[in-house]
């Protein structure tokens, strides 16, 4: 036969676009409109009802970028409407819609006239069925509409004003389209979906398969019955054309999806965290909508926190949540207070993600989620497995590493292992996306990407309109009852994420294994981007660590004197833990929510220095005698870990407990031009630039700085990515760099007894001034670097070249540390060109490292070479600034002070105890006696990360500690308090078997595995 393939296909996409869709709905009449602007932030739905609305025109422009208006829809059902079997009356509102990217555009939720939620109007979701009203004939309700500008802009990645109200415009962005009531033929309706799911389906199998042309010459008989001028009298003939093709059985080895309701909501991205809230509600109401219209609909919903909005701001709309849950329907997921970024968050706050997200999944919905759920960040720490398991769960997925730019995750289900051992059952959904809208092409894909044939036979699918939001639609649920059993397909079922898993783990027992991070190949520099916001970050980890520390010991020692702040740390906490979501504190968000996350730091701070400026007067007592508190977990000044004491400044040296030498005034001896600096410890010499031309320990006398080569070498490069401009660094960036070595200026300071040199640059627009400072007894020396920075499109990275042949650096993660090699001897490695670090990273050869640390940096690059006279040289450099054009066009520009400290002659030990020197500095207290640790433990291998009081109320204290050298470990851990016994307990502080940990009434005896973490609740008499 004559090949007409080509020919029906165009003639069916023809017909299904210019016959059967505008048929759906055959007739109409407009609405009343009336309206009211909200003159700037959004208002309360009562508040938003009392307004004198105004007579609004159809079809005109509205909205100014993040503007509101509330519509009133007015008007009567015509006589008759909707009293047919196949016929239903719905309100179509379209608020000037695109038919692209729903979700980063205009959006509209629709309220009944008593202030209860109908459910959202959105740009592929723009029906109100009419029995949602609740009033008759009679059509009465609000939309709220939200003009959020679409700062996308096609995804050109060109600057744009939008994401500032500041610099947003005036301009309306939209047009309203047609508001009106219409009549839906339902069998009009469904033969499109029937017409969607084949030929989705018929366009994804081979031309030689005989399926694929019974499917064709069925669509073709489908439109030869139709009567193209009368497609909804002849709707039922043409479903009957496909019913045989329909109803054919998929194969016996088909594979199986799993397919759950999903909309991955970004709590910030193009958007800021007011207007999540707003995408929340608009997308919960939809789908419990969708839950009433089919029973068999199930919705995963992965946030605390953003149900936690909705329980303040929409009451209604939770109690109706509440009832989903209840039913099976509405599920919540992943046990996280937000879907975080997984790589700089400290391992305390990784902690409380979990601790927060439970906890409020639990208590609000009696569920306990099982599963890790993070589809979308942007790669994955090693240490992640423990966390996942320490919460009480046991299953993690994601679908991010489908995103890496050269290597190929080899598995889509497999054990992961963690940097400890513990092992978390994972899967990556091969539909490689979490919006997926269960179209053929979708469906067709995970089937065939599957990488785990043989071994498992399902896979999980979410399926939904995501990060702007929307959700699932009528339309994806009827795909995927159509695709059930549907032969050429993979059978689809729609259930729940636990369900798949419990399935996937009975099914493939001999599991594939990956160990260590899962290293996103692409969003690099998400580690760099909006400095300001990381170092909030960083600031209020620590800041937290202090007030949680300091208020328990303050609880314990002064009994019914002071009361434990619990319920205003946790408000603290669930607000950094906000500004951990990864789009945040990666720094590829718009201004606006950066802005919002300076504010919120500043608040954070503001209300921990009065937590802890309380505790401590209750602590130490009035007086005027001065004590040092110590939050670290090392002693420090002679005062011990996590006590307040006085400083060994007052005391004899010798007496110190970190058996620091006697400290004397650093020397400080000009030499042509630059500076020697001497504190009996360490010398580092500065030439005339400022430049580190040697760095010596006097333990060892061996130089740290590689011959020929310069430390605290400031490096800008070109920055511009290919896309992405924000999240990417593009490995061609070293390519073209400027190496900034003049100084316009080199001067001594000294403050007290320490010595400190000042170095001027200037590059382009950028002023930066450098303080290189040797305090007296410091093994490190200290690299401050003040930046204005006005550059775009720029790169500053810190660089020191050392003379060591290291063949692999350790970088801080979540308690304890990573391995990455420095050679590039696989792909694999050479696509880690940019790596994270928390507070240090450290690089060694057998008997000789130096450990680099800071104050709020996370990206770094660690690459070496050998030099002509044989040595190798091992370059260390962080990365200290960006200047990205999008979504933020003014990132970073302004005043940064960035703190870097270095350690020669250091091992793993030292580099993590220069961590926590590098951000917790002791402070300085009046008060009139000190105040024993609560703790102490014996060995400096085990360090203490939390004292709390526990979650419950008891008063019983919390240790949270682990293991951070990488070997195993033994040591006490001794209550200074009368306890009555310890018990090991999970992160969310029920018991759990102990390993490795012996308790007696008060201390434990602990022999941990290479960084094992350990949660003990002691027991208070």
């Amino acid at each position: 036969m004559h090949d007409d393939r080509r020919i029906t296909e165009v003639r069916l996409d023809r017909f299904l676009r210019e016959r059967i869709t505008p048929a759906a709905y055959g007739r109409s009449v407009p609405l009343e409109l009336t309206s009211w602007d909200v003159p700037d932030e959004p208002v309360p739905v009562l508040e938003a009802l009392r307004q004198d609305f105004v007579p609004q025109e159809q079809g005109a422009a509205w909205g100014r970028p993040w503007s509101t208006k509330w519509l009133r829809l007015q008007g009567e059902v015509p006589d008759a409407w909707g009293t047919t079997p196949d016929t239903e009356v719905e309100i179509v509102v379209d608020l000037g819609f695109t038919t692209e990217i729903p979700g980063f555009q205009c959006e509209g939720i629709a309220w009944r006239p008593d202030g209860s939620i109908i459910k959202a109007i959105s740009p592929r979701n723009q029906h109100i069925p009419l029995k949602l009203l609740g009033s008759g004939l009679a059509v009465d309700f609000y939309v709220e509409a939200a003009a959020n500008p679409d700062v996308a802009q096609g995804w050109s990645f060109a600057p744009t004003p939008y994401g500032d109200k500041a610099t947003a415009g005036n301009e309306p962005q939209y047009r309203l389209g047609s508001i009106a009531i219409a009549e839906l033929n339902r069998a009009v309706w469904e033969l499109q979906q029937d017409v969607l799911t084949l030929s989705g389906l018929m366009h994804e199998l081979p031309t030689e398969l005989p399926r694929r042309h019974e499917i064709l010459r069925a669509l073709e008989r489908m439109m030869d019955i139709m009567d193209p001028d009368d497609v909804a009298g002849t709707a039922p003939a043409g479903r009957a054309a496909l019913a045989e093709v329909l109803a054919r059985p998929a194969y016996a080895s088909a594979h199986q999806l799993l397919a759950t309701g999903h909309a991955h909501i970004d709590s910030a991205w193009l958007w800021p965290v007011r207007e999540t809230m707003r995408k929340c509600a608009r997308t919960f109401s939809n789908v419990v909508a969708l839950m009433d219209e089919d029973p068999d609909f199930v919705f995963s919903c992965s946030s605390a926190q953003q149900l936690a909005w909705i329980k303040e701001y929409y009451p209604e709309l939770f109690a109706r949540i509440r009832e989903k849950v209840k039913s099976g329907q509405f599920i919540p997921v992943g046990g996280m207070w937000v879907e975080s970024d997984t790589n700089m968050p400290g391992g305390e706050a990784m902690a409380r993600q979990f601790v927060e997200g439970k906890s409020f999944f639990l208590k609000e919905f009696d569920v306990e989620c099982r599963e890790a759920w993070l589809p979308d960040s942007f790669g994955y720490s090693a240490a992640l497995p423990q966390i996942v398991k320490a919460a009480g769960s046991r299953w993690f997925l994601t679908q991010k590493i489908s995103w890496n730019q050269i290597n190929r995750m080899p598995h889509h289900t497999f054990n992961w292992e963690g940097i400890d051992g513990t092992r978390v059952f994972t899967h990556f959904p091969p539909v490689d996306t979490y919006n997926s809208e269960l179209s053929g092409r979708d469906l067709a894909h995970a089937e065939r990407n599957y990488r785990d044939h043989g071994h498992g036979t399902i896979s999980l699918v979410p399926f939904g309109y995501g990060d702007g939001g929307g959700g699932p639609t009528r339309e994806m649920v009827a795909a995927a009852h159509r695709a059930a059993d549907l032969e050429g397909s993979p059978k689809v079922r729609i259930g729940t994420p636990r369900s798949f898993f419990e399935q996937a783990e009975a099914e493939y027992k001999a599991l594939p294994v990956w160990v260590g991070e899962m290293y996103l190949e692409l969003h690099r520099g998400t580690y760099t981007s909006q400095a300001r916001t990381k170092q909030g970050n960083r600031r209020s980890e620590h800041l937290l660590r202090e007030a949680e520390l300091w208020c328990a010991t303050a609880a314990v020692r002064s009994g019914a004197e002071y009361t434990y702040p619990a319920a205003e740390l946790k408000r603290l906490w669930q607000l950094v833990l906000l500004q951990q979501f990864h789009d945040i504190l990666p720094g590829s968000a718009i201004a606006w929510v950066h802005q919002d996350a300076e504010r919120n730091y500043a608040a954070v701070a503001k209300g921990l220095e009065a937590l802890i400026s309380e505790a401590a007067a209750a602590l130490l007592g009035e007086g005027t005698q001065e004590f040092l508190l110590n939050a670290s977990p090392h002693a420090r000044l002679g005062v011990p870990a996590l006590a307040a004491a006085v400083s060994a400044a007052t005391q004899d040296a010798a007496a110190t407990q970190d058996a620091a030498p006697a400290m004397e005034a650093v020397q400080a001896t000009p030499l042509d031009g630059g500076f020697v600096l001497d504190n009996g410890i360490i010398r580092a010499v500065l030439d005339d630039n400022g430049l580190l031309t040697s760095l010596r320990d006097h333990g060892t006398g061996r130089e740290a700085i590689a011959p020929g080569h310069f430390g605290n070498h400031l490096e800008l490069h070109r920055d511009t990515p290919n896309e992405w401009d924000a999240w990417d660094i593009d490995e061609f960036y070293r390519r073209n760099v400027t190496s900034l070595t003049d100084a316009t200026e080199v001067r001594l300071e000294r403050n007290g007894g320490n010595a400190v040199v000042v170095v001027e640059r200037l590059t382009g627009s950028s002023r930066i001034t450098q303080r290189i400072s040797l305090a007296a007894g410091s093994p490190s020396l200290g690299i401050s670097t003040e930046v204005d920075w006005q550059e775009r499109e720029k790169l500053l990275k810190l660089g020191f070249p050392l003379d060591l042949r290291a063949d692999r650096s350790a970088a801080e993660t979540q308690f304890g540390h990573v391995f990455r090699p420095t050679h590039v001897n696989t792909s694999w490695e050479a696509a880690k060109f940019e790596i994270c670090a928390h507070r240090w990273i450290h690089v060694s050869e057998p008997g000789y490292g130096v450990a680099i640390a800071n104050a709020s940096t996370y990206g770094h690059d660690v690459a070496r070479t050998v030099r002509d006279d044989g040595g190798t040289t091992t370059t260390v450099r962080l990365s200290l600034l960006r200047a990205a054009k999008f979504p933020d066009p003014q990132a970073d520009r302004g005043r940064h002070v960035l703190d870097v400290w270095v350690r020669p002659a250091a091992g793993i030990a030292d580099a993590v105890e220069e961590g926590y020197r590098a951000n917790l500095a002791p402070r300085t207290v009046l008060g009139a006696h000190p105040a024993e640790a609560l703790v102490s433990v014996d060995n400096p291998a085990l360090v203490v990360e939390a004292v709390k009081l526990a979650e419950d109320g008891s008063g019983d204290v919390i240790v949270r500690l682990y293991e951070s050298l990488g070997q195993r470990s033994a040591g006490r851990l001794t209550a200074n308090f009368p306890a009555t016994g310890f018990q090991a307990v999970d992160l969310l502080e029920r018991p759990v078997e102990p390993t490795g940990v012996v308790g007696g009434a008060d201390s434990a005896e602990l022999t941990l595995r290479p960084f094992q973490l350990v949660t003990l609740r002691l027991a208070r008499r």
